[in-house]
């Protein structure tokens, strides 16, 4: 059985001012307190039909919403004429239908406030475009560890780049011992308490002298004379004298 019909009384309603069918007909029932599950919809189609008089005010688009609501409304009120068993009145109500759509409706309006409601609050204490600074790290902070493996990659990159341009003429070179690169690493930290690992092989500029350098450099660490650092794969190789290592850290 349809709920008992309102009582009707005049009212004025701009229906421009509503986002589509959907806004006005749920205006009509909270409007009136009416139970959404129950609703009269005799009497809120008889209201619909008043609102949408000054549809010839709209465009055609919007009116068309409009009109289409009304349809179905109509469409509904002459299905609720026709009699239901009685085992079947809630699966067969015409109505579920528009109350499904009116729920799921006002719940995103009221979603959409919501977010509207929090960008307002937002814009009072923060300006269109502000960005929270970030502190940047600290690299002393930030804790420094290298594996041998790293090592190793890194000094594969850094002898690709001190490759040689192919020459014409291929000259044997002099052989080179590994006391001699071990004295010339010890030989430029006691100018300096660190010294580049680029910056010793850059005279010679060669494959060679890069392998030979680097596992020298290897062998001052296995005796503890030395310390190998890196700060980051593929970032500059720097030697240490042992003694100064922790103040370089």
């Amino acid at each position: 059985m349809e709920a008992p019909a309102l009582q009707a009384g005049p009212f004025d309603i701009d229906v421009e001012r509503f986002h589509g069918p959907l806004d006005l007909l749920l205006h009509l029932i909270r409007n009136q307190d009416i139970d959404i599950f129950d609703i009269p919809i005799s009497k809120i189609t008889q209201q619909f039909l008043e609102a949408i008089r000054s549809l010839q005010r709209l465009e055609l688009e919007r009116a068309g919403e409009f009109l289409e609501m009304a349809a179905t409304l109509v469409r509904i009120k002459a299905q609720m004429l026709f009699p239901r068993r009685g085992d079947d009145d809630e699966a067969a109500d015409p109505r579920a239908d528009l109350v499904r759509r009116l729920l799921e409706y006002e719940h995103f309006r009221e979603a959409a406030r919501l977010l509207e409601r929090a960008e307002r609050e937002r814009s009072r204490i923060y300006a269109r475009g502000f960005v929270e600074a970030r502190p940047a790290p600290r690299l002393a902070d930030l804790p420094l560890e290298t594996t041998w493996d790293e090592v190793q990659v890194a000094m594969g990159a850094l002898v690709e780049r001190l490759n040689a341009p192919e020459t014409i003429h291929h000259v044997r070179g002099r052989e080179i011992k590994m006391d001699d690169k071990i004295h010339e690493i010890l030989q430029a930290l006691q100018l300096a308490r660190r010294v580049e690992f680029a910056q010793i092989v850059a005279p010679w500029g060669t494959r060679l002298h890069a392998v030979a350098t680097l596992l020298a450099s290897l062998e001052l660490a296995k005796r503890s004379m030395v310390r190998v650092r890196q700060a980051s794969p593929f970032a500059s190789l720097w030697i240490y004298r042992a003694k100064q290592e922790r103040e370089a850290a």
